[in-house]
């Protein structure tokens, strides 16, 4: 691969806190190298759409702690057809764009998958709350998304406690209870419910029963919203059977909340890791590629073995947190 001039950036899927964080360092670091770098706005609609602003440093200046992203994100079922995608090629080279880097999710790095197969230079960057990419240990977003989890639940446990109450919190995490693992794990849950683990309403139920007759004075129920046991099937159950649970039951659905806010200071250097090293990466020629971190090292894995994969949940971690909810 001949020396670099110009590459360009984009942002896809859902927007995780640390993304705007990444833009910076793969701005900073290409400029750093004399490239010509280039932002394009909203995702794979703006390839299609020939959304292109170039990027200097100062524009990407000011931008490490703020959460979703500044170049935006869109979905765009047209690029999964071949004919989108030769139209979002021709885009990049009529501006003599050599090279691109995708910072999203899975949807993302099929997309960027797609590019490479037909000929494209892409480095990803993996960036998702849910930490299921394949072939990394740890996505752009998923700290601050188990963070301000772990916050929701411990402010309702001060309440369940003062009302001797159980409460049922949902969060993000659709095919993936990642957030829901590792924040109930963090928040001393007595239940989490993953799509990764079958768990029936009557068991949750059984579970809360059990923390009431050991005297706890409030239980908690951390749900992914993608678990089989949902909290409105959770609430279902608690209504027919209401006195034998114990506890007063609350549902708190989190929502969207849980991509919001301010990176932490642990997905800003993670995004600032995988930016450099996304440049680093086609300085040496290499593309085709997502860099990650696996074992507490950069790594990289060919996209062709990401695209279409979901690393799950470690459920076998549901039994350290039922023994330490006794």
């Amino acid at each position: 691969m001949p020396s670099l001039k110009k590459i360009a950036v984009l942002t896809s899927g859902g927007d995780a806190p640390g993304m705007n964080a990444a833009v910076r360092a793969v701005a900073r670091g290409a400029l750093a190298r004399g490239w010509q770098v280039f932002g394009v706005r909203n995702g794979y609609a703006g390839l299609l759409g020939g959304h292109f602003d170039s990027l200097q440093a100062r524009d990407v200046g000011g931008i490490i702690q703020s959460g979703g992203t500044v170049l935006g994100s869109a979905r765009c079922p047209e690029f999964a057809e071949a004919p989108g995608r030769a139209k979002a090629l021709g885009h990049l080279r009529s501006l003599g764009i050599e090279a691109l880097v995708v910072i999203g999710g899975n949807g993302s790095q099929s997309g960027s998958a797609s590019l490479a197969r037909e000929g494209f230079p892409v480095v990803g960057v993996p960036s998702t709350i849910d930490n299921d990419l394949f072939g990394n240990d740890v996505s752009i977003g998923c700290d601050t998304a188990i963070n301000i989890t772990l916050e929701a639940i411990d402010r309702l446990r001060t309440t369940a406690s003062s009302h001797h109450r159980a409460f049922a919190v949902e969060t993000m995490g659709r095919n993936c209870g990642y957030i829901a693992l590792m924040s109930g794990i963090a928040g001393g849950a007595e239940v989490i419910a993953l799509p990764e683990h079958e768990l029936k309403p009557a068991e949750v139920a059984e579970r809360l029963r059990a923390a009431y007759q050991r005297g706890k004075t409030h239980a908690l129920a951390v749900i992914a919203e993608g678990a089989q046991c949902g909290v409105h099937e959770l609430m279902e159950y608690y209504g027919a059977n209401r006195k034998s649970i114990g506890f007063d039951l609350r549902v708190t659905r989190l929502g969207h909340v849980v991509r919001g806010g301010i990176p932490s200071a642990a997905d800003r250097v993670l995004a600032t890791r995988l930016g450099a090293v996304a440049v680093d990466t086609l300085a040496a020629g290499k593309h085709g590629v997502l860099v990650g971190i696996a074992k507490g090292d950069t790594v990289t894995t060919p996209l062709v073995d990401v695209a279409g994969k979901m690393r799950p949940a470690d459920a076998s971690l549901l039994e350290l947190a039922r023994t330490m909810a006794l």
